[in-house]
C-alpha cells in the first residue's frame, strides 16, 4: 500500500507525532514498508477551519450555511439561525451521540444481565453479589430474606427505567449528593429517561425547533446526565457484578507484551462480554495444544484502548497500547488476530491490517467494517465466535510471512482502583472509608484531586499533553484519576506504579508512600468515569469538603480528546459541578454568548464549567487555580508554594 509523492511530501519527523517510544519505532518501519497511518493523514490533511470553530450549519439543505468566526455576528444563517444556536445546535448534536453511545452500551449489558438472571444464559454468571446487594441497598431493593436470583431481578427492572422511562428520575440519580441533584432539579436537568433525553436532544437541534442557546444547553445537560448517572454507570456497575469489581493488580503495558513465539490476539473496543468469552477462549486446552501442534509457546492475549483498559484493571491482561498506537501495533507483523467490536475502531485498521496479513475480525452487528472479516459473537453461545478467532489465529500463526519486529518495552504498573477499593486501601478493609483521603485535603498534604481522562488525537503529539498535564499536577500534590487511553499513557511513562511517588509534591508523596499507592490511580474505561462521579459523591457524603460536588477541590481534562463520547463526557462532568478543561481544540467561537455560557454563566448557576488550553502547563496552572480557588471557598487554604515548570525548562524539554 504504497504512499505516492504527494502524501509523501507532506510528511513530518516522527519524533513529533508521539511521545510513545515503541510507537515512534513503528512509525520508522510503516514508513519504510511504504504503509499509511493515521499520522500520516493527520499531516496530509487539515482540519477544516470553519468546522473547528462550529461556525458551519448542515441541519437543513438551505446550507451549509458558514459563518465567520471573526465577525460571528456579522451575519446568520438562512433561517436566521445566530451563530449561538449554530453552535448549540453542533454541540448538542455531540452530547446526543455520545450519549447514545454509552447507553447503547449500558443498555447491551443489561440485557445480558437479564438472561443471566433469569436464568436463560448459563455462559456468564454473577461472580460479585456483594456489590449485587450494595447497589440495590443503594436503590431501596429490599434484600432481606431474598435470594440473589431476586434481587438480581428487582435490580434489573429497576435499572431499565434508565432506558425506558419517559417521565420522573432516573434511577442512580439518587446516589448524588443532595445539594446537587436539588441544583440540577432546581434548573430542569434531572434526566427522565436516557431514550426520551437523547430523542429530544436531537429533536431540539432539528433545523426550525429550539432556537435559544441557553435552552439547548439545558437539554443538553439533562442528556449527558443520562450517560453519566445512567447508561456509563450502569455499565460500570453490571459489568462489575458480572464480571468482578475491580482490584489493585500489577500489569504490563507497551508493544513489548507481544511475543514473537506465541499467538498473538488483540481485542480493541468497548464491551466486556467479547473480551470475557476471549479470556475462556485462550484458556481452553485443546486450543492452547492445537497452538503447541502449530510450533507456538502458547496463546498470547492483549488488550487495546478500552476494552485492554477494562481487562486489565479487571483481570490484569497484558495492555499493548492507547488509541494513536492501533495502528502501529499491526506493523509489528506480530499481530496473529485483530478482534473488534465498538467505538474507537478507525476503518483505515482494516488496509494496515491487510498489509502485514493480520486477520481483522469484526463482531459486533454494530460495527462491521470494508476489508475485515465478520464473526457474529452472539452473548448465547460466545466461544462459538472467539473460538474461531483462536483458530484463525493459530493457522496466521503457522503460515506468518512477515518479519517480526516487536519494540522491547514494556512498563509494569498498578491498576484497578475503583472507588470503592479507595475507601478499603484507605480506611481498611472492615472499615473502609473516604476520611483520610478528606482528612489529608483538608489538612493540605493532598492539595486536590483530578481526573485526567480520554483520548488520543492525530492532530497532537500523542501522550505528550496527557504525561505532562500529570507530572505537573502530582508534583502540586494533586491526585490524579485516570480512566481511558490517558491512563495508558501514564501507564507508558511510569507513573502509574508506587515508585512514581517520588515525582509528586512532599504531601501527596507522604501519603503514597504510607499507603503503598501510586500518585495515578488507574480507573479502566472511558465507560467508567462514572466511578469517579461516584468517587466525588462519596467524598461530599463523607465530610469536611462541602455538600455538594461543586464545592470540592477537584478539576477534570481530557487533554488529547477526539470523539462525541468526550463531549458528552465533559458535558456530564461540568453539568455535575467539575471545572473540565479540552486541550486540542474546542468547538466553539469566544466571547460569543454560548462561550460565555459554557465557560462561566454555568458555573454561577452551581454547575461546572468548560475551559480549553491545548498547552499542558496552562492547563495544571488552570486546575490548581481552581482548586485552590474552591479550598479558599471551604477555608482550608494554606500558603504553599506552586511548583511549575518554567520557560527555561520548557525551553529545554522542548529541545529534548
Amino acid at each position: 500500500m504504497a504512499k505516492d509523492k504527494k502524501a509523501s511530501k507532506k510528511e513530518v519527523p516522527i519524533n513529533i507525532l508521539t511521545g510513545c517510544d515503541a510507537t515512534e519505532q513503528m512509525l520508522v518501519k510503516a514508513r519504510q514498508d511504504g504503509v499509511e497511518t493515521a499520522f500520516d493523514r493527520a499531516a496530509a490533511m487539515k482540519a477544516c477551519p470553519i468546522g473547528a470553530d462550529s461556525a458551519c450549519c448542515k441541519h437543513c439543505a438551505m446550507g451549509p450555511c458558514r459563518l465567520n468566526s471573526k465577525d460571528p455576528y456579522g451575519k446568520v444563517g438562512v433561517c436566521g439561525a445566530t451563530i449561538d444556536t449554530i453552535m448549540a445546535r453542533n454541540f448538542g448534536r455531540n452530547v446526543a451521540a455520545g450519549t447514545a453511545s454509552h447507553t447503547d452500551h449500558g443498555m447491551a449489558m443489561l440485557a445480558l444481565f437479564r438472561e443471566v438472571v433469569e436464568g436463560h444464559n448459563k455462559h456468564y454468571s454473577i461472580r460479585d453479589p456483594l456489590k449485587l446487594e450494595r447497589v440495590a441497598k443503594s436503590l431501596d431493593i429490599e434484600i432481606d430474606d431474598k435470594t440473589t436470583q431476586e434481587v438480581a431481578v428487582a435490580l434489573c427492572d429497576e435499572l431499565e427505567k434508565t432506558y425506558t422511562q419517559v417521565e420522573g428520575e432516573i434511577p442512580l440519580i439518587k446516589l448524588a449528593p443532595e445539594a446537587t441533584l436539588e441544583n440540577w432539579r432546581k434548573h430542569g436537568v434531572v434526566p427522565r429517561g436516557a431514550m426520551r433525553e437523547v430523542m429530544e436532544l436531537m429533536n431540539r437541534t432539528h433545523e426550525g425547533v429550539d432556537q435559544h442557546y441557553d435552552n439547548l444547553v439545558t437539554q443538553c445537560s439533562r442528556c449527558a446526565l443520562a450517560d453519566g448517572w445512567g447508561g456509563s454507570m450502569v455499565a460500570t456497575i453490571i459489568s462489575d457484578i458480572l464480571f468482578g469489581t475491580p482490584v489493585p493488580t500489577a500489569v504490563e503495558v507497551n508493544m513489548g507484551v507481544l511475543k514473537k513465539d506465541q499467538v498473538n490476539i488483540i481485542v480493541h473496543g468497548h464491551e466486556p462480554n467479547l473480551f470475557e468469552s476471549m479470556i475462556a477462549s485462550v484458556n481452553e486446552p485443546g486450543l492452547i495444544q492445537a497452538a503447541k501442534d502449530a510450533g507456538a509457546e502458547g496463546l498470547n492475549l492483549v488488550g487495546m484502548c478500552c476494552s485492554g483498559a477494562e481487562m486489565m484493571v479487571r483481570h490484569g491482561v497484558p495492555h499493548a497500547g492507547n488509541f494513536m498506537s492501533v495502528d502501529t501495533v499491526l506493523v509489528t507483523g506480530a499481530v496473529d488476530a485483530f478482534t473488534v467490536d465498538i467505538q474507537c475502531i478507525s476503518q483505515g485498521l482494516a488496509k494496515v491490517a491487510n498489509c502485514y496479513d493480520t486477520p481483522m475480525f469484526t463482531t459486533n452487528p454494530r460495527c462491521h467494517i470494508e476489508e475485515a472479516t465478520h464473526i457474529e459473537f452472539e452473548e448465547s453461545d460466545p466461544q462459538a465466535c472467539t473460538d474461531d478467532i483462536v483458530i484463525k489465529a493459530i493457522s496466521r500463526f503457522k503460515n506468518r510471512t512477515k518479519p517480526i519486529e516487536i519494540p522491547p518495552i514494556v512498563n509494569t504498573g498498578v491498576h484497578g482502583f475503583s472507588q470503592e477499593y479507595i475507601g478499603y486501601m484507605l480506611g481498611g478493609s472492615f472499615r473502609g472509608s473516604y476520611v483520610p483521603l478528606n482528612e489529608n485535603i483538608i489538612n493540605g498534604r493532598i492539595r486536590g484531586v483530578a481526573g485526567v481522562v480520554g483520548c488520543n488525537n492525530a492532530r497532537v503529539k500523542q501522550d505528550w499533553v496527557h504525561v505532562e498535564l500529570v507530572k505537573e499536577l502530582i508534583k502540586n500534590d494533586v491526585l490524579v484519576l485516570q480512566t481511558g487511553c490517558s491512563q495508558i499513557a501514564l501507564a507508558k511513562a511510569g507513573l502509574t506504579s508506587p515508585e512514581a511517588a517520588v515525582l509528586a509534591g512532599p504531601g501527596l508523596a507522604e501519603v503514597c508512600e504510607t499507603v503503598g499507592m501510586p500518585p495515578v490511580l488507574g480507573i479502566g474505561a472511558c465507560v467508567d468515569n462514572s466511578r469517579i462521579l461516584l468517587a466525588a459523591t462519596e467524598m461530599v457524603k463523607t465530610g469536611g469538603l462541602g455538600n455538594s460536588i461543586a464545592d470540592l477541590p477537584a478539576a477534570g481534562a481530557a487533554p488529547e480528546w477526539m470523539s462525541e463520547k468526550a463531549i458528552a463526557i465533559g458535558q456530564y462532568f461540568v453539568a455535575s459541578g467539575v471545572y473540565t478543561i479540552f486541550g486540542v481544540t474546542f468547538p466553539i467561537i469566544e466571547e460569543t454568548k454560548f462561550h460565555k455560557l459554557l465557560f462561566g454563566g454555568l458555573e454561577e448557576r452551581g454547575f461546572g464549567k468548560w475551559g480549553f488550553t491545548p498547552d499542558p502547563y496552562e492547563m495544571a496552572n488552570m486546575m490548581i487555580t481552581h482548586i485552590d480557588k474552591k479550598r479558599k471557598e471551604l477555608g482550608i487554604d494554606k500558603a504553599r508554594e506552586r511548583v511549575l515548570t518554567d520557560m527555561a525548562d520548557r525551553r529545554a524539554i522542548d529541545a529534548a
